[in-house]
């Protein structure tokens, strides 16, 4: 993301700006919360630059981008032949970040197995390589990125209580686009002048009305959906064209900001509301096997309903929901949705 949040313009993100102010120079963890593309990655390496590491490397990992077995690797090194293909020993990214800020994006998407190692290097600072089995020590601060709620997932397993606790130790949430629109006319312009100078194009003027309609719209991909719009709009140079997305996508079921806004929508006849209904069947029934049987319906009904919305176009559901599409996928396949899929929808 190639501009700054507009701390100042909008009322929503100044209790965030004086958070980051009071933070930023401490060795706390932080967490980051807030829908996909909202600017979680803006408000880590900001906390960076206004912490006494700011002169040591800002480094980030992706925690949905590698397998298991490949994202140990990536986070901690690893020696030569620990597994097939590794000809050379390898620093990972807790040691390229040594005395200074590991941001660990998409958190969530993090292997349970995994997530008992990074507790430790958390709790002492120190570990073990891949394949080795002397321990290293760093001096890492760490700041947790996550576009999902953490806690229905620690009552279903699949994210350690005491990790979470670990990494909220400070929590700042980011809000959506859509309640910070203060600033989407002063970042659309830094766009413009950002992609015009990368691409050689001459710098086309925001008008009005397309100003007004950039303002209009709910932005359910968030200052990142903005950036790319606005690269459209100077590749392009046509105005028209920008604002006929819009406005469609305004319109349509897919440009409302959230599955769950969609359900509630009384005036939004594509996507009906969620009914909970999991009923006790015995007493025998623990409460955290209906809470996993009650999450695992909502979310079967809730990604299915979307995947409708958008014609089982998975790329713009992943956008609708705010999570990864790979993670759709593998939540599809999870939910036993990809059997539902028509054979020729879109991809």
């Amino acid at each position: 993301m190639s501009a700054q949040l507009s701390w100042a313009q909008s009322p929503v993100m100044q209790p965030v700006a004086a958070l980051i102010e009071r933070v930023a120079d401490c060795d706390a963890t932080v967490l980051v919360t807030g829908e996909s593309g909202s600017g979680k990655e803006v408000v880590a390496r900001e906390l960076h630059r206004r912490s006494s590491r700011r002169d040591r490397p800002f480094v980030k990992v992706n925690c949905a981008a590698l397998p298991a077995d490949l994202l140990e690797s990536e986070m901690f090194g690893h020696e030569r032949g620990a597994y097939t293909g590794a000809a050379t020993s390898t620093a990972g990214k807790f040691e390229a970040a040594d005395r200074g800020t590991l941001m660990l994006d998409e958190v969530a998407e993090m292997p349970v197995a995994l997530q008992a190692k990074l507790l430790h290097v958390l709790e002492d600072g120190r570990f073990t390589k891949l394949g080795s089995n002397r321990e290293l020590e760093v001096d890492v601060r760490v700041i947790a990125a996550t576009n999902r709620p953490l806690t229905p997932m620690i009552a279903d397993g699949r994210f350690r209580e005491d990790l979470y606790y670990r990494l909220q130790v400070i929590e700042i949430h980011v809000p959506p686009l859509r309640e910070r629109r203060e600033e989407i006319v002063p970042l659309a312009r830094a766009f413009v002048r950002n992609c015009a100078e990368h691409e050689g194009r001459p710098v086309p003027v925001l008008t009005p009305r397309l100003e007004e309609a950039l303002v209009a719209y709910d932005w359910p991909g968030n200052v990142r959906e903005l950036e790319n719009v606005i690269q459209r709009f100077v590749l392009l140079q046509d105005e028209d064209l920008v604002l006929r997305e819009l406005v469609t996508d305004r319109d349509s079921a897919f440009a409302s900001p959230t599955v769950a806004e969609t359900t509630r929508s009384a005036d939004s006849p594509a996507v009906s509301p969620v009914t909970l209904a999991v009923p006790v069947q015995t007493e025998s029934q623990s409460l955290p096997a209906l809470v996993r049987k009650a999450t695992s319906h909502v979310e079967r009904e809730v990604i299915g309903r979307a995947l409708d919305v958008v014609r089982w176009n998975r790329r713009r559901a992943a956008r609708m929901l705010g999570v990864s599409y790979k993670t759709l996928l593998n939540k599809m396949k999870t939910l036993g949705l990809d059997a539902k899929a028509p054979l020729l929808g879109p991809r």
